[in-house]
């Protein structure tokens, strides 16, 4: 009788008077970070015809990720200390002001700078949208949360390039700009409005603030990020190790610490099950990288298609881990390790059938397999969030909501190096060893897959 009751857990339930305002911030939140990067890849080329910086492209993404892991790894202590709608608020003010100077940028060195407040914006609103999740609704309702917030992604895989392309086409590429500074600025001031119900932060005296270890975290991400910019075998091996290094000394510092720590105990480790859930994120983050960056420019090559053809491919991956999000969104926590599993699983096998499509073909063979890898995300998602909060000591449940998706964005920044190294060395700028190099980067990638598949047996064997 009880397990029939968690299986009637309906949409009405997340929107009644009590929940909707966070439901509403969450995803609106989440919608600003995720349609902010389709939105710039779309209006890109207009933006160098107009204001130049070619070489400086891959930077408008890599700060951008820079301030999301950042502010991300710091959401749990913010909102810990200061509750969540203040940090929030100013997380979308942040934003705003990001987008603003952006639009207003004649030098590509003056859109980084945007992009930089983009990125921390976007970083904290992305992951208050996540502990808001985590505190504000039961258990029972959080895989709905979820699943809600997951098509929000989905959709903005169709409407932002969508948005981008119309201020291209028939306006100016500084006008998407201005308009998602206007959202954000509207749910800035919306959140700041809001009353603290059951958000009141704690009376403890206030710890210093982590500038030091931020600064470590920062210089990982910036040197991993730019072995990926300029990728040779040596120099990216290097910028990689000193990356790692310096995310190591992070990792190493936040552990010394105690009320003030930005992770949770152990945050990279099989032996604690929060670790290797955390493990398990980054590892399947970094095996599926190589769809975004590499699966485009392959098809079109190998295959002949166009360029939306190769959009639509990589929307499927959206599209699907929608779905699964969908269908699933209602099952009672007891199934929790069921799905977990089998969407990982599913991940591994969409990794491993790319090896093989993206150079032989058919086309709709890689969409099935790019399908496959966000069918799986969408189906385990829904429930890691539930089942690593309730594991976790209850004073820990912030910290751990708000790590998951930032390590989530640190593994899409380490597998694009490592997968950057492969792509170069295998010969990728070479047309005679294009199908080879398009084999062996899926090669490279699945070992990732599998150590995630070990770390989410780890995971889902702990009881809370």
């Amino acid at each position: 009788m009880s397990e029939n009751a968690e299986e009637s857990v309906g949409w009405r339930e997340i929107i009644v008077p009590g929940y909707r305002a966070p439901l509403i911030a969450a995803c609106l939140g989440v919608w600003l970070h995720a349609a902010d990067g389709l939105l710039v890849s779309t209006m890109t080329p207009a933006i160098v015809a107009d204001i130049g910086g070619l070489a400086l492209v891959p930077w408008t993404f890599a700060l951008y990720e820079m301030g999301t892991i950042v502010v991300g790894a710091a959401g749990g202590l913010l909102s810990m200390r200061y509750g969540i709608r203040l940090p929030m608020a100013l997380a979308g003010a942040l934003f705003t002001l990001g987008c603003a100077v952006s639009a207003l940028a004649t030098t590509m060195e003056v859109l980084l700078l945007g992009r930089v407040f983009q990125g921390l914006g976007g970083g904290g609103l992305m992951a208050f949208s996540f502990v808001l999740a985590a505190v504000r609704f039961p258990p029972r309702l959080v895989p709905r949360v979820m699943a809600a917030i997951s098509t929000i992604w989905g959709v903005s895989a169709f409407t932002g390039p969508l948005i981008g392309g119309i201020f291209v086409e028939f306006a100016h590429w500084r006008g998407g700009f201005w308009f998602f500074a206007l959202q954000a600025l509207v749910l800035a001031a919306w959140i700041f409005l809001q009353k603290d119900e059951g958000d009141a932060p704690r009376e403890e005296g206030a710890e210093h603030f982590p500038i030091r270890r931020l600064a470590w975290l920062c210089a990982g991400v910036l040197l991993v990020a730019y072995a990926g910019i300029d990728v040779a075998p040596l120099g990216t091996t290097i910028f990689v190790l000193l990356g790692i290094a310096c995310l190591a000394l992070f990792v190493w510092l936040d552990s010394r610490h105690d009320e003030s720590r930005l992770l949770p105990p152990g945050p990279i480790s099989f032996f604690n099950p929060v670790g290797a859930a955390i493990v398990m994120i980054m590892c399947y983050a970094a095996a599926t990288t190589a769809v975004t960056i590499y699966v485009p420019l392959l098809i079109t090559s190998l295959h002949g298609v166009s360029v939306l053809v190769a959009g639509y491919v990589i929307a499927l991956e959206s599209i699907a881990w929608t779905v699964a999000a969908l269908l699933v969104s209602g099952q009672p926590p007891q199934r929790d390790r069921m799905f977990i599993l089998t969407g990982m699983a599913i991940i591994t096998a969409g990794v491993a059938g790319l090896i093989y499509a993206v150079p032989e073909g058919p086309v709709w063979l890689v969409a099935v397999f790019a399908a496959m890898i966000g069918f799986g995300f969408g189906t385990a998602w829904t429930f890691v969030l539930r089942l690593a909060t309730g594991i976790a000591p209850k004073e820990e449940t912030r910290r751990v909501s708000s790590a998951l998706p930032t390590v989530h964005r640190l593994g899409f920044a380490l597998g694009a190096a490592f997968v950057g190294i492969v792509a170069n060395a295998s010969g990728i700028d070479d047309p005679e060893r294009l199908k080879v190099a398009a084999g062996t980067i899926f090669i490279a990638s699945l070992p990732l897959a599998l150590i995630g598949l070990l770390a989410a047996i780890r995971f889902i064997g702990a009881r809370s």
